[in-house]
């Protein structure tokens, strides 16, 4: 048998019908760019999130760049951002000039508000916080430090669609939140895909011009925007998907419980969910000392595996200017070197999780 890492046709076959109606009902209907199809998802997720808006883009990268262009963060200013995350999350804030100040995961995967107050100097404008793998960061302890210091708050949420702290939406804690629909979310679409929220009618209104040109009106131009609108076909597709998304937030929890009953917790350190936070697992990860040659003993059973990340930002090329080296970062550099996210996808098979957990539990022996 063999069972990917991820697939995603499984997804669009427990809905064909569904989409393949819509696709055709957007494709007939003529109109392509920021029509019907976007304002009535924007209207669905914003109550889905339980916020006052929701501005479609087209992804999540330009929700990240574009939420610090609003809030007015460039060149000069520092962003507190943890540092096992998606490269994407830093380039939102180094889009714009300012200067990511890495801060260490706890072991939730999520940044540790514990060391966030170390890290605070004048220069400091904001925390991005990501909901790393799906589970929802401390935003308690966050938002305490955050106000003490007057600090805007961005939530990448690229990976928490429906993720709650304390039985609020993860979005919805700071100032923007931002969304990728990227097509292996669990609110995924069929393209790239973004959205902002928040509660913030200025935000959301500058938010709306900047993505079609800086335009309010057609061809009068109030700022030099960009070009992000969530496209009319997607955005129906999306509506498909977020119908069913308790089901499918169902179906992946079933799976990520099962996993953390039968896989040996002996041979791998299994993930941990926080008091007062929920897990949608966009991804089930778990940690092991001997994770390149688990790796490659998965391959050989025919068992795909993902690591999510093995190069942390700081130690990318792309961030070789930051001055960073190897040992800058212990806990984040060594969640890279031990971090294996396992089989998960909607649509996954009993069979083939059967088959995961007794290969899994077999290592070493």
């Amino acid at each position: 048998m063999n069972v990917m890492a991820n697939t995603l046709d499984r997804g669009f076959y427990m809905y064909q019908e569904e989409f393949e109606q819509k696709a055709l009902e957007v494709l007939r209907s003529g109109w392509y760019v920021l029509g019907r199809e976007v304002s009535s998802f924007e209207t669905e997720f914003a109550g889905y999130i339980g916020c006052r808006h929701c501005v479609g883009l087209a992804s999540g990268l330009d929700a990240l760049w574009i939420a610090f262009r609003i809030l007015g963060i460039g060149a000069g200013d520092e962003v507190l951002v943890q540092g096992n995350t998606y490269i994407a999350s830093v380039m939102g804030i180094t889009m714009n000039g300012a200067t990511p100040v890495f801060i260490e995961p706890d072991e939730y995967y999520n940044l540790d508000a514990s060391k966030l107050e170390e890290k605070i100097t004048d220069r400091t404008k904001a925390i991005l916080v990501v909901h790393l793998y799906g589970q929802a960061s401390n935003m308690g302890e966050i938002m305490k430090i955050a106000n003490k210091y007057n600090l805007r708050v961005v939530e990448d949420c690229a990976q928490s669609h429906g993720a709650k702290f304390n039985g609020q939406m993860t979005g919805t804690f700071g100032d923007i939140g931002c969304f990728s629909f990227y097509p292996s979310k669990n609110l995924g679409a069929f393209g790239d895909a973004g959205a902002i929220v928040t509660n913030d009618d200025r935000i959301a209104e500058d938010v709306r011009v900047f993505r079609n040109y800086g335009s309010e009106k057609r061809y009068y131009n109030k700022v030099v925007g960009a070009n992000s609108r969530l496209d009319e076909l997607q955005a129906g597709l999306l509506r498909v998907r977020l119908k069913h998304m308790d089901q499918l937030e169902a179906q992946k929890r079933d799976i990520c419980e099962r996993y953390l009953r039968e896989l040996d917790a002996e041979k791998f350190e299994l993930p941990k969910i926080r008091e007062g936070a929920t897990h949608i697992w966009h991804q089930f990860v778990i940690k092991s000392d001997r994770r390149d040659a688990l790796a490659e003993y998965l391959k050989d059973k025919g068992i795909g595996t993902i690591i999510h990340y093995p190069i942390p930002p700081h130690l990318s090329e792309a961030y070789q200017y930051l001055g960073f080296r190897e040992g800058s970062f212990p806990i984040t550099e060594e969640y890279a070197k031990s971090v294996l996210s396992i089989p998960l996808f909607y649509g996954m098979r009993e069979e083939e999780q059967d088959y995961v957990i007794h290969w899994m539990n077999r290592f070493q022996e």
